[in-house]
């Protein structure tokens, strides 16, 4: 049975270069290193300007690879969307943006497949935690008044038959 060697790194959606930390991690493996990286960059694409996790898994035989991606995290997928640097440094006085219920339900359906959440209603609510400490606000308003009117139902017609 060949034995297969996992990488597992953090890279900047769609900027991986053979640079640290891929190639000191990949150089000894014997791999070709620029084809690993323009994978990478291809399965990242999408994903510009976040950190993203990927596992770089080498038959270390046959110098086989497989790169899979993983989702970035919720604080980079809700800066991400509002187009800013970070979340704020005091978050109860200092707000960065705000988004909208379908940008806020858009970006739990992206990460529902790494949430406990069962469904797409709770991981919101789950981002909406996110969201306070980010310093972000959700229509305008405050993300815990936001997962009190979920509760009471207020949204429903987004979530579908949740």
């Amino acid at each position: 049975m060949p034995e297969k060697k996992v990488v597992e790194l953090i890279v900047s959606g769609g900027q991986a270069n053979a640079g640290p930390p891929l190639g000191p991690a990949l150089g000894p493996l014997g791999v070709n290193i620029m084809a690993i990286v323009n994978k990478i960059n291809e399965v990242t694409k999408e994903y510009a300007g976040m950190k993203v996790p990927v596992k770089i898994s080498v038959d270390q035989e046959d110098k086989t690879f497989e790169v899979t991606v993983g989702t970035p995290t919720a604080s980079a997928l809700i800066v991400a969307e509002l187009k800013v640097e970070k979340g704020s440094g005091t978050p109860n006085s200092v707000k960065v943006g705000n988004l909208s219920m379908d940008q806020i339900i858009r970006i739990a359906k992206i990460k529902a497949p790494q949430l406990l959440s069962p469904t797409i209603k709770k991981a919101t609510k789950e981002l909406l935690g996110t969201c306070v400490s980010l310093g972000v606000t959700v229509e305008g308003k405050d993300p815990r008044q936001v997962q009190t009117e979920i509760d009471a139902g207020n949204y429903d017609s987004l979530f579908g038959s949740d």
